[in-house]
């Protein structure tokens, strides 16, 4: 049983540092959808290329459908009838924990994915850096890269949810800074590192959070396995929908502040609006999200009692 807890503890750790990397390769994503969109695509190309994309989706999803046999969880009694995919939905979705990590992970994700998404922006046009903005991006992706193994040290050696609040907190100081201060590519630069650090943490101890509160949930319905799946993909498709959120909200905005495609330069509008995107409506989603953490139940007392049961169980 030792090797077992050995192997789970191993599991949720390589799964919180590999989950980190593919968010980050998101968030890169991101800091240039939003250029793309707004001073790229073309309306007619971007049209047929989203339903290629989306007919594409739809037969792999068919393929799957009909062409992949369900097989029987050979660790369910056979004479257990197993519930169906509703039935263990709402009982996901139902489970506290789960609930309150999903929502706050939702809100501080849309905050991440508004400040990346309008970074490139607010550099290029607010802050004045056209020259520069690529490099203050690789400054970020650097620094949220080779902060995560000091954030694996620090959930660690602290706790998750203590490691939550400093870490994506940190950020909120330097959000201020880069919208009160008149254009100095030096802060600038500073503040693309120190958001580095929070995106390291915004993305990476939500992810490391996620199998505590599976392993709450098997405790809470001994009787009721198998639902890891369920788990993933709604925590995958609220990240998703907060991508969604974040690229409407931010394009929209635009376009009612009078953005000029391939302007050098935009109406005082468009720049207020950039400084509202990347700094006040960020910090009020954090702090949203952060309200949500605080009545997330399971502290590290909590998680080393759940983990002790499991291995009772075993």
């Amino acid at each position: 049983s030792d090797r077992g807890g050995r192997l789970t503890v191993c599991n949720k750790i390589c799964y919180a540092i590999g989950g980190a990397p593919y968010q980050i390769t998101g968030c890169a994503l991101g800091f240039f959808l939003q250029i793309y969109l707004l001073d790229v695509a073309q309306k007619k190309s971007y049209m047929v290329a989203a339903g290629v994309i989306g007919i594409v989706y739809i037969v792999c999803a068919f393929i799957v459908f009909f062409g992949v046999r369900e097989r029987p969880d050979p660790t369910t009694p056979r004479e257990k009838k197993p519930i169906s995919f509703f039935q263990g939905l709402r009982l996901v979705m139902g489970h506290g924990p789960y609930a309150k990590l999903v929502m706050g992970f939702l809100f501080t994700s849309l905050a991440f994915m508004l400040l990346e998404g309008n970074f490139a922006l607010f550099c290029t046009y607010t802050l004045g850096f056209r020259n520069d903005f690529q490099n203050i991006l690789l400054a970020i992706m650097i620094s949220a890269t080779l902060t995560i193994p000091f954030w694996q040290w620090f959930l660690t050696k602290f706790g998750k949810k203590t490691a939550v609040y400093f870490g994506i907190s940190w950020v909120i100081p330097f959000m201020i800074l880069i919208v009160l201060i008149e254009s100095n590519l030096i802060v600038t630069y500073v503040v693309s590192v120190a958001a580095g650090i929070s995106v390291a943490a915004a993305f990476l101890l939500p992810w490391s959070m996620l199998p505590d509160v599976i392993d709450d949930f098997k405790i809470c319905n001994p009787q009721s396995q198998g639902h890891e799946a369920i788990f993933y993909s709604f925590y995958v498709f609220f990240t998703k929908f907060a991508s969604g959120v974040s690229l409407g909200i931010s394009t929209l905005s635009l376009d009612f502040a009078g953005y000029l495609t391939r302007g050098c330069s935009q109406p005082d509008a468009v720049n207020l609006t950039l400084k509202m995107l990347v700094s006040p409506a960020p910090i009020v989603l954090i702090i949203l999200g952060l309200i949500i953490f605080k009545l997330y139940p399971i502290n590290e007392e909590t998680r080393q009692k759940n983990k002790k049961i499991l291995q009772d169980m075993r």
